[in-house]
């Protein structure tokens, strides 16, 4: 091939003539075009010779693969180019040896994972998994290590002692995420009740009956922290086999949100309840059950400590369990006991990678059978039409209680209370082709997944999943697609960036006459800035920072006079109890507001800013209990502004047209080594509301060419 276009070449400059002039005018376009047909005929192949990673201009790699463990090793390459400072530390946290390594400010974190027992049980994790799937792991760990030893003068010198990295690292990572992250937070675990305020997500999935093209759709939407274990990184990998587009956490080997040319999913984090504290009654230095005294499983471990001056001091960490699991300090001097789901089920990788390669409805199902994802919603559609809603997750078997009895402390000293095996698939909410035409979640109960509702919460086990109150989130996004008979996929991608708030639309129409009746003359010029606010966070919404503070300064939970209603969960709570007292709050809030920004109605985007590196912008969206779907939350600067931490981090809208049709964003950019392109240019995007195509075929990944790397 490289030859005949040589001979082109020659060709077209006999034929000018010796007109160099001609020459060097159609040179470039030679060049270029040489360069496509000798790249496409080697990425093209149904069976390539090699493996390469194609990177585009917003810095998304494209795998291609000459088989399945070549694109494994490539993946883990292209993640250390991306995040390598980023996953290595990540790897050290996971092996609990982070004190060791970067000293005593990580000692906490190597108490967490240790006593959870993550690095021991990586190993036995990484020996169940199939031959097949542990070389997978073993080349992901290849890359890794590979990209570190061609480029030491790119990887920071303090991450570099983490290396090198096996297959168990990944595995103890995905644990330390899953297990002990997403689903037993620490800082809920210390707490004697548990907390609802996790990372959130939107997903939506659209039947054909409901688009206006005629074909299915899906929108994918996590909002986690922009920082740390959290991120987001989006790839394509292209593999006999697969050719998924999607994203996943960093060090994760596989695409956790994807879609390919048949079908996808997303996740949302949902309403679910995978691990317990139990109470235990200490007994003759052990602990009482169903009226036995047991002993305590004990340990003694060794984790050394990195000092000021690089020497290592050791401290001994002695970790006891009962039959519950693992016994953890408590503030109010209770032995406590920890139970986590998924610890015997080592398979989610595989599951997820088995995931992206299935190509129909049927296949999608049986692959998730298996249950080895232990916890999230799953939001389907596919090519053929379908469309489907999972409550995900190893929801334990309890032989008592509901919900709400679970998030406190549990009685450990009977077996009543302890559960030992979860509910299969069939078990589960699932919700296939409603005849509304939507299904929607965003991190409520899967209740309201549609409207009419499909599924009756009194037909599960009353632990499933707590049965309200519908967030105000939620309400506007069955709002937004139940009121659009045919949505378009420019509409579902407006939709996307909705700022309304729905809190605003229940609320202001008692509070601003209250502030007119009742107010000072600051409440009454209060009012009229909320009467012309349009009720958005929009970067030029003004009103919206006067109607925040008040929320943030009211109580919640008794300030409406209509609670929420199952009967009426799209319309209520609804009213002001207590219209002097709130007129009072906002009076009190007006005056800080004017204080501290000099108006009454400043621009959202004047408080609220999006800040990465040197790029400074105004935000637009805020947080979900407003009852935006375009979630953004924000930590104070000194100055009085906002600066955004987490909310929207990674979207996808897809659409199952023929070809498939994409766009997507990673807020922060799909980058955190130091020197490559930052995320400014696609949070410049996110400021003005807006998705950048995927580049799915081959053709346009070549077009939109930064960098190769041939394997």
């Amino acid at each position: 091939m490289f030859i005949s276009e040589i001979k082109l070449l020659g060709f077209i400059g006999l034929k000018s003539n010796g007109n160099k002039h001609y020459i060097l005018r159609v040179l470039p376009f030679l060049l270029a075009l040489i360069f496509v047909l000798v790249v496409g005929n080697q990425s093209l192949s149904s069976s390539p010779k090699t493996t390469e990673i194609l990177w585009d201009t917003y810095g998304v790699p494209h795998i291609y693969g000459k088989d399945n463990q070549s694109a494994f090793q490539a993946f883990g390459w292209a993640q250390m180019q991306s995040h390598g400072n980023l996953l290595l530390h990540l790897y050290g946290q996971a092996r609990g040896r982070a004190a060791e390594y970067w000293g005593e400010k990580y000692l906490e974190s190597d108490h967490w994972v240790q006593t959870m027992g993550v690095p021991e049980r990586s190993h036995s994790w990484y020996l169940a998994q199939s031959p097949k799937f542990r070389r997978y792991l073993d080349a992901f760990a290849s890359g890794i290590n590979a990209y570190a030893e061609k480029h030491k003068d790119l990887i920071a010198d303090e991450v570099e002692i983490v290396l090198p990295v096996k297959g168990e690292d990944v595995l103890a990572h995905q644990m330390r995420v899953l297990n002990f992250t997403f689903i037993a937070n620490p800082e809920e675990v210390a707490g004697v009740s548990k907390q609802q305020s996790k990372p959130g997500s939107n997903g939506w999935a659209i039947a054909p009956s409901h688009s206006e093209n005629g074909h299915a759709m899906l929108l994918a939407n996590p909002h986690l922290p922009w920082s740390d274990l959290f991120l987001w990184y989006e790839a394509h990998i292209t593999a006999p086999g697969i050719n998924a587009y999607g994203a996943t956490l960093v060090g994760i080997p596989v695409l956790a949100i994807a879609f390919n040319d048949n079908l996808g999913w997303t996740h949302t984090v949902n309403t679910y309840d995978g691990w317990d504290n139990y109470e235990l009654k200490l007994a003759d230095r052990g602990y009482r059950f169903d009226g036995q005294v047991r002993a305590f499983k004990t340990k003694t471990l060794s984790l050394k400590v990195k000092q000021k001056d690089g020497t290592l001091h050791s401290q001994k960490l002695v970790v006891k369990s009962s039959i519950h699991g693992p016994v953890i300090s408590r503030k109010d001097g209770k032995a406590v006991a920890l139970r986590v789901v998924g610890l015997d089920q080592p398979g989610v990788l595989q599951q997820w990678w088995d995931m992206a390669r299935s190509q129909n409805l049927t296949q999608f199902q049986a692959v998730l059978q298996r249950l080895q994802l232990p916890m999230f919603t799953v939001m389907y559609a596919d090519r053929e039409g379908h469309i489907m809603h999972l409550f995900n997750g190893q929801v334990p078997i309890r032989q008592q209680g509901n919900f709400e009895y679970w998030q406190g402390l549990i009685p450990g000293d009977t077996s009543k209370t302890l559960w030992s095996k979860t509910h299969p698939y069939q078990d589960l909410p699932r919700v296939i082709d409603p005849k509304s035409g939507w299904l929607q979640n965003t991190n409520d109960p899967p209740w309201t997944t549609t409207f009419p509702q499909v599924l009756n919460p009194d037909n599960y086990p009353p632990y499933m999943a707590p049965r309200g109150p519908m967030e105000f989130r939620s309400q506007r996004t069955v709002e937004m697609l139940a009121e659009d008979d045919k949505i378009s996929f420019d509409e579902m991608v407006s939709y996307k960036h909705s700022t309304r708030m729905e809190l605003a639309d229940r609320l202001l129409d008692d509070l601003i006459p209250a502030a007119r009746k009742y107010g000072s003359e600051l409440a009454r010029r209060s009012a009229d800035v909320l009467s012309a606010w349009d009720r958005q966070t929009n970067a030029d919404s003004r009103g919206a920072v006067l109607f925040a503070a008040w929320v943030d300064a009211i109580d919640f939970d008794s300030v409406f006079s209509k609670p929420w209603s199952e009967d009426s969960p799209l319309t209520t709570p609804d009213g002001l109890a207590n219209p002097q007292s709130a007129v009072t709050t906002l009076s009190t809030v007006a005056a800080k507001v004017e204080k501290t920004y000099g108006n009454l109605d400043v621009a959202w985007g004047d408080v609220f800013r999006l800040q990465s590196g040197d790029v400074d912008l105004p935000a637009n969206g805020g947080d979900g209990g407003l009852g935006i779907f375009r979630v953004l939350n924000f930590v104070p600067l000194s100055d009085g502004r906002f600066k955004s931490v987490s909310g929207d981090s990674y979207v996808a809208a897809i659409e199952f047209s023929q070809p498939v049709k994409a766009m997507a964003l990673t807020s922060y950019g799909n980058a955190t080594q130091p020197g490559l392109a930052s995320a400014g240019d696609q949070l410049k995007l996110f400021a003005r509301k807006q998705l950048r195509q995927v580049w799915f075929s081959h053709q346009d990944v070549l077009s939109h060419l930064a960098e190769r790397k041939v394997f």
